[in-house]
């Protein structure tokens, strides 16, 4: 999964629906995604939730192995868990979360390949992309931001120089 932050409005349906999902509440803090603000200027509104890494480090710190990779999905197993929350603190994104009322924490499994979260996003800010493709918004982005430069700043050996952008590929190597 995928998160498009300028596309997020903040209507926080994501996190609903995984409550609703799992729990079966209408508790947004019961659910394994959660969206972030910043304000006042820029607002960003980002879609915190699990990025299921190839090698988790949640599950390197899980004494126990309640956490396991199977089928590109890191779970966890609650039968396992013994709740000593390691895992949260271990994830680099904030992506696994603690709730009083829950014995152990609560962590994306992506509703077993179908997540719901990305199902009803109004904006799409939430989608299923396949991995080769990660990257490829920030690719092109980059691409059309150097299509729009005039000139290009840089420096060799100390000295600040600049390519005008008409002179891109005549410089001297």
């Amino acid at each position: 999964m995928t998160v498009i932050p300028e596309l997020c409005s903040g209507c926080r349906i994501c996190e609903l629906v995984c409550a609703a999902k799992h729990f079966g509440v209408n508790n947004p803090k019961k659910s394994a995604i959660r969206v972030m603000v910043a304000y006042p200027h820029p607002v960003i509104r980002m879609p915190i939730v699990c990025s299921q890494c190839k090698e988790p480090p949640c599950a390197e710190v899980c004494p126990v192995g309640a956490l396991y990779r199977i089928n590109d999905i890191v779970k966890l197993d609650p039968d396992l868990c013994i709740s000593c929350y390691k895992c949260v603190e271990a994830c680099p994104f904030g992506a696994i979360y603690a709730h009083q009322d829950c014995k152990e924490p609560i962590k994306c499994d992506l509703c077993g390949g179908d997540p719901e979260c990305v199902k009803n996003c109004p904006k799409g800010a939430l989608r299923m992309i396949p991995e080769q493709a990660l990257g490829e918004i920030r690719r092109i982005g980059n691409l059309l931001s150097y299509t729009h430069m005039k000139e290009i700043e840089f420096y060799e050996k100390g000295e600040k120089k600049v390519i005008h952008y008409t002179e891109v590929g005549k410089e001297e190597l």
